[in-house]
């Protein structure tokens, strides 16, 4: 799930957590070439990032864009190349490096979301370079799409949808891949974190660094631990905050996170009813189930949106699951339900589903490689994305049997956890149905890892990476890491807890690192 560093995240609507991942990455690292070499990947590593002024109104006028490029078969790289978009904030005191950041998703496109929350890391220009990039098949770096493909697994997750004809299931899923493939372009076989991994060492590089320090949040903690044990003896100061699982299938992952955007959603819901402008009375019982039959009467009746879309229950459930992971966003997201709910105007809750800003793209990608502009990106590329990096990544796949046969009872499970959200994380589940076999190398291989020490934050009250994930990856990874409990809520801790914020720049600027089992109080304590 993306961090939510700032209400202008670059989120679209129906954002998935699911994924398509039309072939199977590599699962072994690192890949070599028939004759038993290794590739030839000097051409890669020999470049230098030329550096620019951000092209774009929205951009501020000191944050620069460049670009760097990779291969797009690390196993063949002499078959195609992708350029990946970068975006930095320079140095402002003794430079020491760059630190690069993941602002989560899978699927953030980390430019735009740099160019909107840049100042939560501007203490950081004391010793780096502040640096953020589009993965590979994410914002300008040809990006995937899937066109309507999600509405077809929507329709899937119907309640009706397996009583009359269960067959009808499994084609709209194959329909959804078919769509993914035939908008996304070259890219999709090779997207995942398996590849933007070894993307990251290629910048790394070209950045000029010996070592990466990094900064990644809930997905991105994922990534950075990837590449901890792709790279061990090139980790530098690296940070996860909002630990993403390394082990559990995406059904259990799908669970986990109904019942934690569950209980937020709660805890809105107790906040707004004290409040006389709440659109759904002062009962919090009862305003719980306005939420529901809100949900299920977009469902069965959207409505038309400016932008020519149809805004549908699941569009609002994507929208009200971003607003959720930062309390302050909740007098905002107040406002915007009570205009849907009384006027019937969606754009407040658009503007969460957007990231408050007008979608842009929508054409497919042409697969050239090369960079796409900003207005060229696909209004679902983020949704779209997302799918597939998570099917890349995760070698489970449900069988056409069990779809037909335990729909009914998956249904069940997924809307006792949140009777909300559970429909809305079945339909990421149902997505990797028919794919190939996502890589093992993350389940298997990221365990043990002899690097420098890495940071990894959990936040007590996430509502997306639960903290026993952050107990969890540490044990995996092993003596490298150490635990910073952030006793606050939200997801992750950076941007919203002055202790993490600071302990995080500490190590990352001064090397002070705290000792495990570390704790950060609530901010109203301190």
């Amino acid at each position: 799930m993306l961090a939510k560093l700032s209400t202008r995240s670059a989120v679209r609507r129906c954002a998935v957590t699911g994924a398509v991942g039309l072939a199977l990455l590599v699962a072994g690292l690192p890949a070599t070439a028939s004759d038993g070499t290794e590739p030839d990947l000097s051409r890669f590593y020999r470049q230098h990032v030329t550096w620019s002024k951000c092209k774009g109104a929205d951009m501020p006028e000191d944050l620069q864009c460049g670009k760097v490029t990779v291969p797009l078969d690390y196993a063949r790289p002499r078959t195609g190349k992708l350029d990946l978009a970068l975006a930095r904030y320079r140095a402002t005191g003794k430079k020491r490096g760059s630190v690069l950041l993941n602002f989560g998703g899978p699927g953030g496109a980390g430019v735009p979301e740099l160019a909107a929350g840049g100042k939560d890391f501007m203490d950081l220009t004391n010793g780096y370079d502040v640096v953020t990039f589009d993965p590979r098949g994410v914002g300008r770096s040809s990006p995937v799409s899937c066109g309507d493909g999600s509405d077809d697994v929507s329709a899937a997750t119907d309640e009706e949808a397996d009583a009359s004809d269960p067959q009808a299931v499994l084609r709209q899923l194959k329909q959804s891949a078919a769509q993914c493939a035939k908008h996304s372009g070259p890219v999709l076989p090779y997207i995942g974190t398996v590849n933007a991994s070894r993307d990251m060492d290629v910048m790394r590089q070209a950045l000029g660094d010996k070592k990466l320090n990094y900064l990644g949040f809930s997905y991105g903690t994922r990534l950075g631990a990837v590449y901890a044990a792709q790279f061990p003896k090139k980790v530098g100061r690296l940070v996860l905050d909002g630990v993403d699982t390394l082990t559990e299938p995406m059904s259990e992952q799908g669970i986990a996170g109904a019942e934690g955007q569950q209980t937020a959603l709660d805890d809105f819901v107790d906040w707004c009813v004290k409040d006389i402008a709440c659109p759904f009375g002062q009962d919090a019982r009862d305003a719980r189930d306005q939420v529901v039959q809100l949900v299920h009467s977009l469902d069965e009746d959207p409505v038309p949106t400016d932008f020519g879309q149809q805004f549908t229950g699941q569009d609002l459930v994507g929208a009200i699951g971003q607003a959720l992971y930062s309390e302050e966003l909740w007098p905002s997201l107040e406002r915007a339900l009570a205009q849907l709910v009384e006027d019937g105007d969606t754009r407040g809750v658009m503007g969460f589903a957007t990231g408050g800003m007008a979608p842009a793209g929508r054409g497919e990608t042409d697969g050239g490689g090369g960079l796409v502009d900003a207005d060229d990106v696909p209004l679902d590329n983020l949704p779209a994305a997302l799918m597939a990096v998570n099917c890349a990544d995760d070698p489970d796949r449900p069988s056409a049997d069990q779809i037909t046969k335990g729909l009914g009872r998956l249904r069940a499970e997924y809307d006792e956890a949140s009777p909300v959200f559970g429909r809305y994380r079945l339909t990421e589940l149902l997505m990797c149905y028919g794919r190939p076999k996502g890589t093992d190398f993350i389940r298997d291989k990221v365990r043990d890892v002899h690097s420098a020490k890495m940071l990894l934050v959990g936040t007590r009250g996430d509502p997306a990476t639960p903290y026993r994930w952050t107990v969890e990856t540490a044990k995996r990874l092993g003596s490298s890491a150490v635990v910073l409990d952030n006793k606050g809520e939200g997801h992750t801790g950076y941007a919203s807890s002055k202790c993490v914020h600071g302990k995080v720049d500490d190590f990352l600027l001064y090397g002070s690192l705290p000792p495990t089992g570390s704790s950060c109080g609530p901010d109203d304590e301190e």
